[in-house]
């Protein structure tokens, strides 16, 4: 069952365009801090994994004019795989927002991006620079007659790709409940929505984003498990670098950081500017549920770091060798974080108008 109100949020998204957020829009009461526009622009090509709300600080990025204010020019799109996903949802993004190219920049997970480098032939190689999602905020949905996890056993588990945040979410799970990915379950891609289970009968459960679990049990379904309250840290949504440009162009991914934690300070911040853009790409209007939206994106790391941690869990459920053969920070660059921080800029974006913090 969909729900009509995210249908037409999501529809208004799709429809405004993610390739139109480069368009950024300059807005003075956005500004955070009081760097000078940097005398020259530079181009800057954004790839986003999805079409969600983990996104939403690039989105205000556009609307108020932070990467214009750091002399950047952007071009955000959305992948033909996002726009497919999507599109099972009743979403049809215009062909003209859709992309296969590479972006410089990827906005996506941390976890299918090492799992592509490390398994796919001709990947691309991209550098985790910072994790804005450092938990798993999914909830194990099943099949009305499925009630406990012990039930699980024996059923068909979907997910939408090997090494996606939601499939990585389920490994972790299965991990602390002793199921046997290999024996216990069967596992099915391309699978990741509530109609996999109602409407085709493909499995028998899924790990799905919060905003999922109420159209789930309108449809019958059993909300099992929230695996929100467990805290279990993950490789999530960031961005992830192509090495091969940052490797030649540190001064753009230097202003792409700095714009990403001021979107990060503005989205925390003002409320009515996080409304106001979840109103203008999501369609979102109520606000019961601007504020639940709101309180899911807000809750955010102020320095999104690389998360190291997330990295390791990744390897202790995905262990072949070309995996195995890497420390955690292989993966990452922290350097443009930590230089943010420790020169006390990212603090200084959330000090009040007295001086105080």
């Amino acid at each position: 069952m969909i729900n009509i109100r995210r249908v037409r949020a999501l529809t208004a998204f799709a429809s405004l365009t993610i390739a139109a957020c480069a368009i950024a829009l300059p807005s003075a009461a956005g500004a955070q801090g009081n760097d000078a526009k940097p005398a020259d622009t530079l181009p800057v090509t954004v790839s986003m994994g999805d079409v969600s709300l983990t996104k939403l600080p690039f989105i205000m990025a556009a609307d108020y004019g932070i990467y214009e204010r750091n002399g950047l020019k952007v071009r955000q799109f959305i992948t033909p795989y996002a726009a497919n996903v999507v599109k099972q949802r009743g979403i049809n993004v215009p062909a003209e927002n859709v992309s296969s190219d590479k972006g410089q920049i990827d906005i996506g997970g941390g976890s299918p991006t090492i799992v592509r480098m490390t398994t796919v032939a001709g990947a691309p190689q991209r550098v985790i620079l910072a994790t804005t999602d450092l938990y798993s905020r999914y909830h194990i949905l099943t099949r009305g007659d499925i009630k406990s996890v012990a039930d699980i056993k024996g059923k068909r588990i979907g997910y939408g790709s090997f090494g996606a945040l939601n499939h990585f979410s389920l490994m972790m799970f299965f991990k602390q409940n002793g199921i046997d990915p290999d024996k216990d379950v069967i596992m099915m891609s391309n699978a990741q929505e509530i109609h996999n289970v109602i409407k085709e009968n493909q499995v028998d459960v899924i790990a799905a984003n919060a905003q999922t679990p109420g159209d789930a049990k309108k449809a019958g379904m059993n909300d099992l498990v929230n695996l929100t309250p467990l805290k279990i840290q993950m490789p999530g949504s960031g961005v992830n670098a192509d090495k091969d440009w940052l490797a030649k162009n540190h001064e753009a991914a230097k202003r792409f950081m700095k714009a990403t934690v001021e979107a990060v300070a503005l989205m925390k911040q003002d409320k009515q500017k996080a409304f106001a853009s979840l109103t203008k790409w999501f369609g979102i209007t109520d606000k019961d549920v601007l504020e639940i939206t709101y309180s899911e994106s807000a809750d955010l790391p102020s320095k999104p770091y690389p998360n190291i941690e997330g990295i390791k869990n990744m390897q202790s459920v995905y262990t072949w060798r070309g995996m195995a053969m890497h420390k955690p920070e292989d993966f990452v660059d922290s350097s443009f974080i930590t230089e943010l921080d420790k020169s006390g800029y990212i603090d200084s974006l959330y000090k009040k108008t007295d001086g105080s913090k």
